[in-house]
């Protein structure tokens, strides 16, 4: 706070955008705005690194391990992947998860390989694969939440063995309680494909997000400070900058005026073993609520890296910690809205991400918000005085 308020430093306002977050949202609107309108950047996070939860970084056995869970690029724009394309090359790589389901490791999402595998069947073809799905699905005239999303589908024995326990463990909440969103982002598929996701551009970063997004805030006009809180001088802050980018959860922002937005959080148990591969796939699932982990993690299917050892992370969902997913419930978003209204009569904020939003975006919908908020402010510039470049 005090090198940001120096004594006897120039009174009038240092920087042209206060920036909150050098995650996606945040990283993505300092680089456009500081490359294309020339604008001076001031980007903090109350963490010690960018890339917010996308951070990744070589352990002491030089493997390169997701710090906040893993993180699997995969987009159908090609408008972010252009962009993208600007801050790293990539490495081709199509995700798939099994689940650990009576003792065997099956697809995940179901598909045809899991039916058969499971219930011990011969299904040949798509139709035959449906035509055994509508035999156990359990019709539900009014689909409202999770668990109606899933017996509707599948039927009830499918939903005990991948959904339920699953969604305890990652929510807190039995998946009745919890809107259709939620697993209404899972397909269930008919054929082999064994891919977690269809996207067309599948892949991830070839040295690595971190070094993605140093490239992408390798600007003259960006400052970077790391372990800033912005809670420690908001209330100065637009003595600092003429508009504020905040992308740090929307309650804390206007200081828990309506309570807190509820989120689940992660905590992650990092472990180097002496093997060269520990799982057949990058990611497991374990949907049984007797094992307290939701899944493991192995980066090296990730990565691509040689090594005689390997590293893998269980996850464990937590009430506490830091805010990872917002709790899908009509409750909660009716909280939000009052948020929002606040947020819609700040002069001189923008709120942008998954967490001023309070909504779960995969990585490329981040970027997408964030390019889209830029044209917005594109669209703004002519009317606003312009930018001074060179105005100390």
């Amino acid at each position: 706070m005090n090198a940001l308020f120096r004594a006897g430093s120039n009174p009038g306002r240092r920087y042209d955008y206060l920036i909150v977050g050098a995650g996606f949202a945040g990283s993505v609107l300092a680089e456009r705005l500081a490359s294309q309108h020339g604008a001076r950047i001031l980007l903090i996070d109350r963490r010690p690194h960018v890339g917010g939860n996308a951070y990744d970084e070589p352990n002491e056995a030089g493997i390169l391990y997701h710090k906040y869970g893993p993180h699997i690029f995969h987009t159908n724009s090609s408008q972010v992947v252009d962009y993208l394309s600007q801050f790293t090359e990539w490495r081709p790589y199509e995700h798939r998860v099994l689940a650990y389901v009576r003792e065997k490791l099956v697809p995940i999402p179901i598909n045809r390989t899991t039916l058969n595998t499971l219930f011990d069947l011969d299904l040949k073809t798509d139709e035959e694969a449906a035509d055994y799905l509508a035999s156990r699905a359990e019709p539900v005239d009014d689909i409202r939440t999770s668990e109606d999303v899933v017996i509707n589908a599948v039927g009830r024995e499918l939903y005990e063995l991948f959904f339920r326990g699953y969604t305890r463990k990652q929510w807190g909440l039995d998946p009745s309680e919890l809107d259709k969103q939620v697993t209404s982002r899972i397909p269930t598929r008919t054929n082999t494909d064994d891919r977690y996701f269809s996207d067309t551009f599948q892949a991830m970063p070839l040295q690595g997000y971190t070094a993605m997004f140093e490239k992408m805030l390798d600007h003259p006009l960006i400052e970077k400070r790391l372990g800033t809180d912005f809670r420690e001088f908001k209330d100065r802050a637009h003595e600092l900058a003429d508009h504020i980018i905040y992308t740090g959860p929307i309650d804390e922002y206007f200081d828990y005026r309506f309570g807190k937005l509820p989120y689940r959080s992660l905590r992650f148990d990092h472990q180097t073993l002496e093997e060269d591969r520990f799982q057949p796939v990058a990611v497991v699932n374990y949907p049984s609520e007797d094992v307290p982990f939701t899944r493991i993690s192995e980066y090296k299917h990730l990565t691509g890296q040689q090594s005689p050892v390997t590293t893998v992370t269980y996850e464990y969902p937590s009430a506490e910690g830091d805010p990872y997913y917002p709790i899908p419930r009509p409750e909660n978003q009716e909280l939000f809205k009052r948020y929002e209204a606040l947020a819609d009569q700040a002069e001189g904020v923008t709120f942008v991400g998954r967490l001023a939003t309070y909504r779960y975006y995969n990585m490329d919908q981040i970027v997408g918000q964030a390019l889209a908020t830029f044209r917005r402010l594109d669209e703004k510039k002519p009317q606003n005085q312009e930018t001074a470049v060179a105005a100390e």
